[in-house]
Order: C-alpha cells, then structure tokens, then sequence
C-alpha cells in the first residue's frame, strides 16, 4: 500500500505527460496533413491553369496587334517568357511562383501579385459585408420558419424564399441599379465611392445567398424542436422565444456554419458578375479584364490567392464546427 502512495503521483504525472505528447503529436500530424493538402492543391489547380491558359491562345498576338509580324511575335515573346516549349515556359513558372513571383502584367508593366493584393481587400470586405446582411436577415427568419413550420404565413413565405432561391444574382442588381440609381438617384451604381456606393452590392450578394441558409436554418430549427431536450424545456416553462433562441438555435447553427464558409468561398470566387455590374474594383472584375486580355501573370496570381485564402477559410471553418459541436470531436454524431 505504501508503495502504492509512492509511486501513484509519478505514474499519474507520467501518464499526463504522454497523454500531453500524444496529443501534440496528433496536433502536428493535422497541421502538416493540412499543408499536405494545400501544396498539392496549389500544384494541381496552377497546373490546370497554366495548361487552360496557354489553351486559351497566344498573348503576344493581343501586345502585338493586328499587323504584328510573324518577326514581332518572336521578339515579344522573348520579351516577356513565353517564348520555348511548353515544358520550359511550365517550369519557368513553378519555378518563380514557389517564390511567390508571378511577374509582371503583360499590359500594365505592375507586379501581378501586387495588383492581386490591392484588389482582394474590396472583394473580402465586400463578401463579409454581405454574410453579416444574410445573418442580419436569415437567422430571425430561419427561426420564425422552423419553430412553426406547419402554419399558413410561414408556408407561404417558405414559398417566396424557395423561388427567390432561384433569381440569379445579376437581376437583383440590375433591379437595384434601376431603382435606387436610375430613377430616384439615390446611390451610385459605378465604383467604389464612399460609404454609399457598397449598399447596391451588398444587397445584391446578400439577395442571391440569403434564401438557401433561411431554408438550411428553418429545417434544422424545425428539427431541433422535436428534440427531447426541447421538450423538457417546454415542460419547465420556458417561453417559446426562449426555447428557440437558447436550445433551438445554437443546435441549427452548427450546420450553417459550414454553410456559410462555403458561401464565403462562393462569393471570393464566384462574384465576377456582381463586380463587372457595379464595376467594383475587386479580385473579380480583375480577373475578368485579366482573362479577356489574356494577362496570364495576373491570371495565375490571382487564382493563387483565391485559392490559398479559400483553404485557409474553409480549414478555419472545420475547427470552429468542431469547437461548436463537441459530438464530432467525441464521434457521437449521427
């Protein structure tokens, strides 16, 4: 017994100790399965890119102009790397871009990464701007819907939010631009100008991706309610507000959650129309003009950081789904 009270501490505090190691063990595993992860998918989607560029035609044809001879092309493609064999202009890129040097514009003469990160603090805060509107909007009417989703009122605005899921996003902003632009001369519709000029794209992005997590939350909410716990909260005579908002709701957002990364996503990479209609200078009007001039320095720069902070976003998602929704980490989810 004595020896038991002897040496009991030493072997708890060794356990601890390994359980501590174990743990930082499994921790780094995940941090370097997730850099894994990223540098095979940057090599994989820069060499796609690199190959549809190059599919996409010659940009020495577009600097040198309609009269440019077969003498001028040589000597503009020499001038600006794409000139050689398909295998030397592909490593020639990867070589520069593990360094972070995509080059410089073909039509501007600026560093293509530069331009890059000048242009994604407008589409970043844009997209944020429009997640916190579709919250503002989708969590009190996602509630209101799934806590009595039987109800006339709450069936018939299910069906408006179900066909406004469908309006694409470009009619919503042509609309805006001719209410609020066109005939009251209200808001500015080009640019970026002042605390006015971001309410028309913002509503527009929140319009377009606002209907699909009303629904997402007025099921999970509708789901939660049948829930024991639900129940007993109901039996203790807790207010319906409160059972919504403190059992209900907190339960629904686990998958809204990952919804919402993916529409954070969504909006990094797919907002080109928005930003060509209002002319905001975002990621995506430059990847627009990048694209229809054949720019491939500002074209690859850009799809770079996309999809670096497009990683990085849903990783970060990933972990705040486990921290909310503690079954995952113990594997009790269903």
């Amino acid at each position: 017994m004595s020896d038991l009270l002897t040496y009991g501490p030493a072997i708890g505090t060794a356990s601890g100790a390994r359980g501590r190691t174990g743990r930082g063990r499994a921790a780094l595993r995940a941090v370097l399965r997730k850099l894994t992860q990223l540098l095979l998918l940057l090599l994989g989607v820069s060499t796609l890119l690199f190959m549809l560029l190059r599919l996409a035609g010659n940009p020495a044809a577009i600097l040198g102009g309609r009269n440019a001879t077969p003498a001028d092309l040589a000597a503009i493609e020499r001038e600006y790397g794409l000139g050689g064999s398909l295998w030397t202009q592909y490593w020639r890129f990867l070589s520069q871009a593990v360094r972070l040097n995509f080059g410089h514009s073909l039509f501007t003469g600026q560093e293509a990464l530069g331009m890059v990160l000048t242009a994604l603090p407008y589409t970043v805060t844009l997209a944020l701007a429009a997640l916190v509107t579709e919250m503002l909007v989708a969590v009190p009417l996602g509630v209101w819907l799934g806590t009595r989703p039987g109800a006339a009122p709450r069936r018939a605005a299910a069906g408006v939010i179900f066909v406004a899921q469908g309006v694409p996003g470009y009619l919503v902003g042509l609309l805006l631009i001719e209410l609020f632009a066109v005939k009251l001369h209200w808001l500015p519709s080009i640019g970026e100008a002042g605390g006015t000029s971001w309410i028309m794209p913002t509503l527009t992005l929140a319009a377009y991706i606002t209907p699909r997590l009303v629904r997402v939350l007025a099921a999970s909410v509708s789901e939660a309610m049948a829930q024991d716990y639900v129940r007993v909260a109901r039996a203790g005579g807790a207010s319906p507000r409160a059972i919504a908002f403190r059992q209900a709701l907190p339960n629904a957002l686990v998958g809204a959650t990952a919804l919402l990364g993916a529409q954070f996503a969504q909006l990094m990479s797919g907002a080109l129309i928005t930003e060509v209609i209002f002319a905001w200078p975002g990621i995506g009007l430059l990847m627009i003009n990048s694209v229809q001039t054949l720019d491939f320095p500002v074209v690859q720069a850009l799809v770079f950081v996309v999809a670096v902070l497009v990683f990085l976003v849903n990783s970060a998602v990933d972990l705040l789904v486990l921290v909310i929704d503690p079954r995952i980490k113990r594997g009790d989810a269903r």
